[in-house]
């Protein structure tokens, strides 16, 4: 039995939404932890941490003392965290390991973004009056995210990568096309339905499978096979807060067994950074081992898992998780609504998440919930379990980089130049916003066994029509290097 002054337990929960673009980040954030504490019975004027998930849309100098001076508190420890879409979930873990190590009382963990309002004041050339911002304050481009090997070739934003994992995965899983679209547009209209149910959800309404997947004027495509309503949506206006302290504090302060959510294990480990030198792109084994060695660790089997939130940027990364744990193809995925229709406030969207499997674990709609968070370009991994019962053993948050590094597969060298034959691996088709196909990069193989990546232009048409016919993935063809440097993908007429 763990000492209840060793049981780590979320108290309180608060979200907020500005459709209005009318309030700052800070201010979101400040409104959001408000709300959380309004739950705990005054314990967050005693909270001795605070942990900021990594704000995009304002640089703050040091939001941390910022949000602790806005709340009228005095932590001894206030962090902004690194960017990544896992980071909520990570820190979640690590506040409820320092609380069951006694090395933390009450935590705060939040995040905010206003990045629908900073997007129309850029487009209106409106002046913020936000802040204070950080001396150093540099606006991130996805460019500070890739390599330049990748960025010659197009593979810059997310929306560009993730296809590369999802048509891997259609050809290793026997799909065809049609197949895997109406997988994606199943996942997301359930995660359109519950977020039609979340008040803090920036699209509340219904989508059907087949509005998700259809060709239409508001759902173009925007990287094969990905159309506008299968990708994240970042331009949203949204905070959220997590309070934990131990069980022990919450009885103390008279908080109700019902509204106690219990903190289990998790555990985090990360892929190559650079995605062009990873061992493969049909799965993802820091995925595979986050997942299962979390589970493990709370001797949770994945069939007595309730609830769960996969990470749902775009449909691969829910795609591979529930092959990874053999759930079944019914199993909802999200408990927000997902990144497209709750929204996708930049790193912050699991601390939404997390929030929402508060609320169903409250409710009994469940007894344990999987949540699993994820960053940058299925680079980052982060899961952990939380429960309406006590964890058997002491919560941590754990490392598992090792038996990831142990798991992977070699992985290939990666060419920057080369002239011959080549087999494909993966490839996405890049779109303008008049959905005319702009190039497509493909990621292909030599006979030696080394990947290289090359382009065929959006102008051959033949091209780009062969490549999205049938499955060309393990297809043929030859590489040589075009006037401007690059390297150009040319189909073998047998191919």
């Amino acid at each position: 039995m763990i000492d209840p002054e060793r049981i780590p337990v979320i108290v309180g929960i608060g979200e907020c939404i500005d459709r209005d673009n009318r309030h700052e980040p800070r201010t979101l954030l400040a409104k959001a932890a408000h709300l959380a504490g309004a739950e705990a019975a005054g314990l967050l004027q005693y909270a001795d941490s605070i942990d900021v998930v990594s704000i995009i849309s304002c640089q703050y100098d040091d939001i941390g003392q910022l949000l602790a001076q806005d709340l009228g508190i005095s932590p001894e420890r206030t962090r902004e965290s690194f960017a990544g879409g896992e980071k909520p979930v990570r820190l979640l873990g690590e506040a409820a390991q320092r609380v069951a190590s006694g090395a933390s009382q009450v935590a705060l963990v939040c995040g905010a973004e206003a990045l629908g309002t900073l997007a129309r004041a850029t487009k209106e050339k409106t002046p913020l009056d936000w802040g204070p911002v950080a001396p150093n304050a540099r606006q991130l481009t996805a460019l500070d995210f890739v390599t330049p090997h990748a960025a010659r070739y197009g593979l810059v934003q997310p929306a560009h990568v993730y296809p590369l994992y999802e048509n891997a995965t259609r050809h290793a899983w026997g799909q065809t096309f049609e197949q895997a679209q109406q997988e994606s547009g199943q996942i997301w209209s359930r995660n359109a339905e519950v977020a039609q149910h979340n008040p803090t959800a920036w699209l509340g309404k219904p989508h059907s499978a087949e509005q998700i997947v259809e060709d239409s004027p508001g759902n173009r495509m925007i990287a094969y096979p990905y159309r506008k309503l299968m990708v994240a949506n970042p331009l949203v206006n949204q905070a959220g807060a997590i309070l934990i302290t131990s069980l022990a504090r919450a009885r103390t302060a008279g908080i109700p067994a019902s509204q106690i959510v219990y903190i289990w294990s998790g555990t985090h480990a990360d892929e190559p950074k650079d995605f062009l030198k990873r061992d493969r792109f049909d799965r993802s084994t820091a995925q595979q081992v986050v997942l299962q060695s979390t589970l493990d660790r709370c001797k949770l089997p994945p069939a007595e898992v309730d609830l769960v939130e996969f990470y749902s940027c775009f449909p691969v990364v829910p795609k591979m998780a529930r092959r990874t744990l053999e759930l079944p193809p019914e199993k909802q995925l999200s408990l927000a609504g997902g990144l497209t229709f709750y929204g996708g406030p930049a790193n912050n969207y699991m601390t939404h998440a997390l929030a929402a499997a508060v609320r169903e674990l409250r409710n009994r709609t469940g007894q344990s919930a999987l949540i699993y968070g994820q960053g940058e370009f299925v680079t980052k991994h982060a899961a952990i379990v939380l429960a309406t019962t006590p964890p058997s053993v002491s919560p941590q948050m754990c490392d598992v980089q090792a038996c990831v590094d142990a798991t992977m597969g070699a992985q290939p060298q990666l060419l920057d130049s080369y002239e011959g034959t080549a087999t494909i691996e993966t490839f996405t088709v890049l779109y303008d916003r008049n959905a005319a196909a702009t190039h497509a990069p493909v990621v292909a193989r030599t006979p030696a066994g080394d990947r290289t990546v090359a382009l065929i232009p959006g102008h051959d048409l033949a091209a780009i029509a062969w490549l999205l016919q049938g499955d060309a993935i393990g297809c043929t063809g030859h590489i040589r290097t075009d006037a401007s440097g690059l390297l150009r993908f040319y189909v073998d007429a047998s191919s």
